[in-house]
């Protein structure tokens, strides 16, 4: 009696003979592919590792930017500082009468510190505003009064109340402006001509 197993359906194909030749060279073929495979998964696996390498690098060079990236900027503050702390130095101690000169000496500090802050400003892409006697700009300027001025056109900046600063084509703080309404009126008390 024989069992289902001991019969394999032909499906009409004559059956392959297997050779040892043959057997060895399909043997040699898997192997390569085998050694291939294992060739290929360990490419994949020293990318990975670079992939990884290389977002972890990209994460801390992005963190030490964020941390340092005003390192310059605050080196050009740190000597706008020293400016202010030798033009304090020329004050009396508090209390003491100031002299003429030593409140002289101490304006000329105060702006020597100033164009210290703006250069130093500059140099880092932060441009001051003051546009008085420029058409008013609401994308610059913040118009906090308008008032009449003489020759100042209706429309344009008559006095700058805190000048603005730009960096680059950001406004970081508008100007704050009196913005003109034309000439003033002329006086209650003018003579008109009534003769006709």
């Amino acid at each position: 009696m024989t069992s289902d197993n001991d019969y394999a359906p032909n499906d009409g194909q004559p059956e392959e003979q297997t050779t040892p030749e043959a057997a060895e060279a399909s043997a040699g073929k898997i192997a390569a592919l085998e050694d291939e495979v294992a060739a290929l998964n360990d490419r994949i696996l020293r990318l990975a590792a670079e992939l990884e390498n290389t977002r972890r690098r990209a994460d801390r060079e992005k963190q030490d930017a964020s941390r340092y990236a005003i390192a310059s900027f605050a080196r050009d503050l740190v000597n706008v500082a020293d400016i202010f702390d030798r033009a304090l130095q020329t004050l009396p101690p508090e209390g003491a009468e100031a002299s003429p000169e030593a409140l002289s000496s101490f304006a000329a500090g105060v702006r020597m510190t100033e164009r210290s802050l703006v250069a130093a400003l500059e140099r880092h892409g932060v441009k001051k505003i003051d546009p008085k006697g420029e058409k008013f700009d609401p994308n610059l300027h913040q118009a906090v009064a308008q008032a009449p001025a003489a020759g100042v056109p209706a429309g344009h900046v008559a006095e700058t109340a805190q000048t603005g600063f730009i960096i680059g084509d950001r406004v970081l703080r508008a100007a704050m402006v009196i913005v003109s309404t034309g000439e003033p009126a002329a006086a209650s008390g003018a003579h008109v001509d009534t003769t006709a």
